[in-house]
């Protein structure tokens, strides 16, 4: 971390201790507490919607159960402060776990009701367990003692604060780890997260948990800040706002759940004023203004984008000024402000700003080198394959069966891959290549037959325990994790090689500080074992497409394979492109790792291939050595047209 940013952030922090001295007013200071209380709560619902790219209506109910804990230990058995709240984290933990089991077997719109009617139905709970909640009537609690005296708004203010920054600076140490990674690469491409060792479903679960403890920990002191907790409170109302709160402040970062939490808590106080509406409503229109001429000017966008955000916001504060009286508009101006911040602002307030200033950078300075190179490495950064029966084949496909309905994308096919070799896999699209892939990997479980690694079936097995077993993939189109830079990608690949836990990562114990920085030196090794270390801080996204093909490969050997699998791999490459990917492809085979390829570009394939199967409609019609495959009848019939060369 720089020292500028350094400096930004001591003074933040001085201002946000500051706040209640140089402002002497408890409404304000109240506001000022309930903004820190959503803070944390929207650090723990980024992870989810922001992070994994779930859509969760629950966390208002979850943000109620916190409360809830808080308020029933507190007046049914006295507890004190330092015990009600970790009680309400993981209290609420376990409530999300709870929400997260059946809730993530589904997806899209399904998932977003599953949560809105877990939310409803927790709200009904408390509403109806009166013997515990006290029902309609709710729980009066005190904020906390401290040395037996009552803390007043400012005290609690700052123990709010302090709450504020634990919590931010454990959800940021989380999601820089290898769990915030794995977080990242669920939401960008699921099936290569599974490939990758990374159990979809089970860091989804992880994901709900961790943002459960946030919300628990902010129902907790929001239910010390209000001093009276009831069911209403805790109503659909609120997890829309929560919601807007992610989307208007910007996803993946911590600074965007900051502005959102102030926005949804000052928005409505703001349109009770109407001298402070319109002071608002001016200022909006002169930064948008001048903030989309500056852009024009950079060439960074055109006036067709610009011109119903500018003409929107000076059309806003013309009509605060014609305005007399706010109360009858409120609603309908609150809800044109977030219509035009969702539909203008998709990546929210700070990834606009994060965009805006990328693209002048991107204006001045034309070529930037973004990483440092990572060089002559001094640790093997493909390990050499286990070297078990030489004899023995490495994978045995045993007469594979995959029916969809009446169709057979393969019937019956039998292969068996040597060691150390490069087998070659080719045929006619539809031939049933990339079928045979889905099955090896365990995205497909095929009707019949057997496939057997190692000497072990992996038939029925998951993705992730396949790829963890030691077969590797890549696939026919690239499956980047695009918001992800280069050497993101390449440490998810290494997500196996941690051991440290959530505790471990959260306090930065030795062992994950250690695990980090090797998986680091290793990654960077990878990226120059493929030519990519001068790309490593750059978005996967931003690479060319033969950088992309590379990237994947590297990322594939981060899992430290036996089994290669490369679905592919020259598609869409240029000559010199192609040139290196042989390179790298024997440089590969040479570390003892055997390779399963598919490729349409029969140089490559005639090239590398010690040994080449041929598909046809899903069978096998020829195998055997380059020569025989170029010469074979069947082979010229089904692949090259029928013309004998």
């Amino acid at each position: 971390m720089n020292s500028s940013k350094i400096i930004a952030i001591a003074l933040a922090i001085v201002a946000i201790f500051a706040f209640p001295i140089f402002l002497n007013n408890d409404y304000y200071i109240h506001l000022g507490t309930t903004i820190l209380i959503y803070i944390i709560l929207l650090f723990g619902l980024d992870i989810v919607v922001g992070y994994t790219g779930q859509v969760s209506l629950g966390h208002a109910g979850l943000f109620g159960v916190g409360a809830y804990t808080t308020g029933v230990l507190f007046f049914h058995l006295g507890m004190p402060f330092f015990v009600t709240v970790p009680a309400s984290i993981i209290v609420t933990a376990f409530f999300g776990g709870l929400l997260a089991l059946p809730a993530l077997k589904v997806i899209g719109p399904y998932l977003a009701m599953v949560t809105l009617a877990f939310g409803t139905i927790l709200q009904i709970l408390i509403n109806e367990m009166s013997f515990l909640t006290e029902g309609p009537m709710g729980i009066k609690l005190l904020k906390p003692e401290f040395l037996g005296v009552e803390m007043g708004e400012r005290e609690f203010y700052w123990v709010s604060a302090i709450a504020m920054i634990v919590a931010l600076i454990v959800v940021h140490r989380i999601l820089k780890s290898q769990l915030g990674r794995a977080f990242e690469a669920l939401r960008d491409s699921p099936v290569a997260c599974d490939c990758m060792g990374v159990s979809v479903y089970r860091y989804k679960v992880y994901a709900f948990v961790i943002s459960a403890g946030f919300a628990g920990f902010a129902g907790s002191m929001y239910a010390y800040s209000e001093k009276y907790i009831s069911p209403n409170t805790y109503n659909n109302e609120l997890t829309v706002l929560f919601l807007l709160g992610i989307i208007m402040g910007g996803r993946k970062s911590r600074l965007g759940a900051i502005l959102g939490a102030v926005i949804i808590v000052l928005l409505p106080k703001l349109l009770d004023d109407i001298n402070l509406f319109r002071m608002v409503a001016i200022a909006l229109a002169v930064l948008v203004t001048l903030g989309s001429a500056l852009a024009l000017s950079k060439g960074i966008t055109t006036r067709k984008k610009v011109f119903a955000p500018v003409v929107g916001t000076i059309a806003l504060a013309l009509f605060s000024l014609w305005l007399e009286n706010i109360t009858d508009w409120r609603l309908s101006i609150f809800g044109v402000m977030i219509l035009l911040v969702v539909y203008y602002l998709q990546e929210g307030i700070v990834g606009f700003f994060r965009n805006f200033t990328s693209a002048l950078r991107a204006k001045v300075v034309q070529a930037q080198d973004l990483s440092a190179t990572a060089g002559e490495t001094s640790i093997n950064v493909i390990h050499q394959a286990a070297v078990k029966d030489t004899t023995a084949p490495i994978l045995t496909i045993e007469s594979i069966l995959m029916q969809f309905g009446g169709l057979k994308a393969l019937n019956n096919v039998d292969i068996t891959i040597k060691r150390g070799t490069i087998h070659g896999l080719i045929g006619p699209n539809g031939s049933g290549k990339s079928t045979m892939m889905n099955v090896l990997t365990g995205i497909y479980i095929p009707t019949a037959g057997d496939v057997k690694f190692e000497s072990n079936s992996v038939v029925g097995k998951t993705s992730s325990e396949i790829a963890l077993s030691g077969i590797a993939r890549t696939f026919q189109n690239v499956q980047l994790f695009g918001e992800m830079t280069a050497l993101e990608n390449i440490l998810v690949g290494l997500h196996h090689s941690f051991n440290s836990n959530l505790l471990d990562v959260a306090l930065h114990l030795p062992r994950f500080t250690k695990e980090e920085a090797s998986a680091r030196e290793r990654a960077l090794g990878l990226l120059h074992f493929v030519g990519l270390d001068k790309l490593a801080n750059e978005e996967a996204r931003n690479l060319p497409y033969g950088k992309q093909r590379m990237l994947e490969i590297a990322r594939a050997l981060a899992l430290d394979p036996n089994l290669l699998l490369l679905d592919e791999p020259a598609a869409g490459l240029t000559a010199p492109d192609i040139k290196e990917l042989l390179t790298v492809i024997r440089k590969i085979r040479d570390h003892g790792i055997t390779i399963i390829l598919i490729e349409h570009h029969m140089d490559v394939v005639m090239s590398v291939c010690d040994k080449i199967s041929v598909l046809d409609f899903g069978q096998k019609i020829a195998e055997g050595v380059a020569q025989e495959i170029q010469k074979d009848e069947k082979v010229i019939e089904a692949y090259l047209g029928g013309q004998s060369a």
